[in-house]
């Protein structure tokens, strides 16, 4: 049982509708690998694993009957703890919201239960999601199961090292800033954010609020290509009351082989350089793709500049941070933003001026973002996907200490602000593009290290096929040394 933990979902519900094995007895073998792994690792913070065996004997009843729900009926699954799992908190690591119990589903985790999945439990996450570490008070830390000194990555990080320990065969996340494709990066898994708006969000909110905030999605994550494919079809869709007329038609995917693709490659940006350890791999890649794809560019990209691209993502990303500001907090932005100069292009001056921002003022910043875009869809007419990095290094080491715009990483032997990294999330977020990542090799570090393919709006299904050929071609997920 211990080999079959690291195995596709899709793998192991092939098993299950064998009747190989027993949905009971692979919920049991993740519970074994989380009681002797999460100590140490603390992935899953939350479970209720009664209520989990239920699913996986009625699951187990199904698949006797020959009456399986979906491809994953029967599977393992945890879900990030922000999401709403009835009769357990969605803390968002805050301990005033130690008490938020979930009175219904949020719909992505409604929507894989109701084919099957079988929930055992959530995931940790950083105090209000807003960190590429996971820590807080109510749960404490998640290690990086490649290097316990070292984060798993946030927000989704509890979730990206309950997969690569075999804890769990099925993910979901959420990213605004890369929060599923930088935990996937850096414990080497697959994740994929979506297009903006493909996968409802309903519960997954702070009490009271509705209103879903711009860039910011739900998608999936697993230690296989074709399983968040699979994944993402089964929760896709909007939420009521859009629900009631809208429908998702993902376009077909035409490329059948990577000969099919064409290829661009961006290894590294002025704006945020990326470690040789990182780029040296993607480097490698693009190398190995050369002689398979239909064409290839280590020079072709959209047609505004990465300052521009960089600066407009962190306007409209803390302009969604804004309602969170007390008045006192609004204020205090406010009239510090009227004594910056127009030449102040430091992140800590571009967050201050979009807390601050008017209706007016914002409006101007989404006409040039939607110009962007238009831009984006115009560079796919000529390119399938384009790789880059997801981060500027492979995992880094634990640092609690400060704001997150306070801390450095070193990048080819210096000292750099963690914040730069903003500029990898946003190359695709702010323009609410699908990426997904995949996990390639590890750094000569000894560490995981992701590609981030981009493609064009609603194309998510043709970045996830690049994957999986990548997966057949080179490989994929490899666990963690000692689960």
């Amino acid at each position: 049982m211990h080999d079959l933990i690291f195995k596709p979902a899709l793998e192991l519900g092939r098993l299950l509708k064998a009747r190989k094995i027993s949905a009971k007895d692979l919920l049991q073998a993740c519970l074994d690998q989380w009681t002797r792994h999460n100590a140490a690792v603390n992935a899953v913070v939350v479970t209720d694993i009664p209520r989990a065996f239920k699913a996986a004997e009625a699951a187990d009843r199904r698949l006797k009957k020959g009456a399986a729900l979906s491809s994953i009926d029967g599977v393992p699954m945890t879900a990030k703890e922000s999401f709403d799992w009835v009769g357990t908190p969605s803390t968002f690591g805050d301990p005033a919201l130690a008490h938020n119990i979930a009175s219904r589903d949020a719909d992505a985790i409604a929507r894989l239960t109701s084919a099957g999945a079988v929930l055992y439990g959530k995931t940790n996450v950083p105090l209000d999601l807003s960190d590429w570490q996971s820590f807080n008070a109510i749960y404490g830390t998640t290690n990086n199961p490649w290097d316990l000194t070292r984060a798993p990555g946030g927000s989704s990080g509890g979730a990206a090292a309950a997969l690569a320990t075999g804890m769990s065969a099925i993910e979901i996340g959420s990213d605004i800033g890369a929060s599923i494709r930088n935990p996937a990066h850096y414990c080497g898994v697959y994740g994929h954010k979506p297009t903006y708006g493909l996968v409802s969000y309903k519960g997954h909110a702070s009490p009271g609020v509705v209103t879903v905030s711009d860039i910011t999605v739900a998608g999936p994550l697993a230690r296989s290509a074709k399983d968040l494919s699979v994944l993402l079809g089964l929760m896709a869709g909007p939420a009521f009351p859009d629900a009631r007329g809208l429908q998702v038609r993902l376009p077909r995917v035409e490329q059948k082989s990577l000969k099919d693709f064409r290829v661009a490659v961006k290894l590294n940006s002025a704006v945020s350089q990326v470690d040789r350890k990182v780029q040296d791999k993607i480097a490698q890649l693009g190398e190995r793709l050369a002689k398979r794809v239909k064409k290839i560019s280590f020079n072709a990209q959209p047609g505004f500049s990465d300052e521009e691209n960089y600066q407009i993502f962190i306007m409209l990303l803390r302009a969604t941070s804004a309602r969170r500001l007390t008045d006192a907090q609004y204020n205090e932005a406010f009239a510090k933003a009227k004594t910056l100069s127009n030449d102040d292009r430091s992140y800590v001056a571009m967050m201050t001026r979009a807390f601050a921002l008017s209706h007016r003022d914002w409006l101007r910043v989404d006409e040039r973002r939607n110009q962007m875009r238009l831009i984006w869809d115009a560079f796919f007419e000529d390119w399938d996907v384009l790789l880059c990095p997801v981060a500027a290094t492979t995992a880094f080491a634990h640092d609690q200490v400060g704001e997150r715009h306070e801390r450095f990483i070193t990048v080819n032997g210096k000292k750099v602000s963690t914040i730069d990294q903003r500029f990898w999330a946003g190359y695709s977020g702010g323009y609410y593009l699908p990426s997904t990542v995949a996990p390639l090799s590890l750094a000569e570090d000894g560490l995981p290290v992701g590609v981030q393919i981009i493609t064009r709006a609603y194309d998510d299904l043709k970045a996830i096929r690049f994957a999986e050929l990548l997966e057949k071609e080179f490989g994929g997920f490899t666990p963690p040394p000692g689960y």
